[in-house]
């Protein structure tokens, strides 16, 4: 009988939910949050039972019978710790629950582990956002308070680094990859041997600037603008996530308008659309610097890959670099399924909590 496998990601307004087989998926859904119904909470961790009942509501809707040999959510903001599939445990939980940054994939762990106890089945994270993995010397700044974070789109930049390698008949365990991942949010990473050993941290400013986010600003100059007087400390952190890249330079984040407003002739537009496509493309090159010029291939993925226009922009810049494969989209409720049935079968080794 092949194995199943309930998936649960819980996002900033919604929880998505899956059940796969080895097959593939036999069942989603979204469940909406309106933001009516979430600003009755101040904190995210209030949101538990009203995200858990409507998990248990859609399933009960749907007919999905709590029969699964594994659930698995996405990872939440916890402390870094190193990429792979981890059982669910107390010190998970508590790190979640407790977690210096709120974002609802926190929950995420929680609602999974109740339902495996209900349903007398192992419950898992895989690949959280701060899966950390860098190398030392990739770790220190010129100011020694100011380490550099690994915060980036672990899940999905691993799950496709994996397609690529099947894909071309090797293992991922085998190659030096590039993987830019082109979203709401920017990260570039560099996979060594299995292992990301450098990365931008794509949620709090580094690397390229992105569609809502500043990327990497000049040092001096935040710190003039921090203290001018004119913003609070919550406007800025805003600035930098939420409200910078081309949301401040053109007032959307939407990129496929942006690439028809530049194709319309809008000069603006299309100097701002490049200006991120060149640092994405600069980001790149840093990376195929980390793995000492001896890249396999760059991969580009996320929902920008989906534009001819920013893949054949960026390949303009990094292709004689090394072959450049465009994967667009993102597949986190697949990645996760396939990472639960992966340490099911053993052939994914459950790593150790342990920061």
């Amino acid at each position: 009988m092949l194995m199943r496998i309930l998936v649960v990601n819980p996002g900033s307004t919604s929880t998505k939910l899956a059940v796969y087989d080895e097959s593939g998926p036999l069942w989603k859904e979204s469940l909406s949050h309106p933001a009516k119904e979430l600003a009755v909470f101040c904190h995210v961790n209030e949101q538990y039972d009203y995200r858990r009942t409507h998990v248990k509501d859609a399933l009960k809707r749907a007919g999905i019978r709590l029969e699964f040999d594994a659930v698995i959510a996405r990872g939440g903001l916890l402390k870094p710790t190193p990429g792979g599939v981890y059982r669910i445990d107390e010190r998970i939980k508590r790190d979640l629950w407790n977690a210096d940054m709120e974002h609802a994939s926190n929950l995420g762990a929680w609602i999974a582990d109740e339902i495996a106890s209900e349903t007398g089945c192992p419950s898992f994270i895989a690949d959280p956002v701060v899966t950390d993995e860098l190398c030392d010397i990739a770790r220190l700044t010129g100011i020694p308070e100011i380490p550099r974070i690994s915060i980036f789109h672990a899940l999905n930049s691993r799950a496709v680094s994996r397609n690529y390698a099947a894909r071309i008949g090797k293992k991922y365990e085998d190659l030096n990859l590039v993987v830019a991942h082109l979203g709401g949010g920017i990260s570039v990473s560099a996979h060594c041997c299995g292992k990301v050993v450098d990365v931008n941290n794509a949620l709090n400013g580094e690397g390229p600037f992105s569609p809502e986010r500043a990327g990497t600003v000049p040092a001096r100059q935040l710190a003039d603008l921090c203290f001018s007087g004119k913003y609070t400390y919550g406007e800025i952190r805003k600035m930098l996530n939420g409200r910078g890249g081309l949301l401040a330079h053109l007032g959307t984040t939407d990129v496929q308008t942006v690439v028809r407003w530049a194709h319309a002739g809008a000069k603006n537009h299309k100097l701002v659309l490049d200006a991120m496509l060149y640092a994405v493309a600069k980001q790149i090159g840093a990376m195929h610097v980390a793995l000492h010029c001896r890249t396999d291939a760059v991969i580009l993925t996320g929902g920008i890959a989906f534009s001819d226009y920013c893949t054949d922009a960026i390949r303009e810049w990094i292709g004689s670099l090394a072959p450049v494969a465009v994967m667009p989209g993102e597949d986190e409720m697949g990645a996760l399924a396939m990472n639960a049935i992966g340490a099911l079968k053993g052939e994914l080794p459950l790593q150790e909590y342990n920061p």
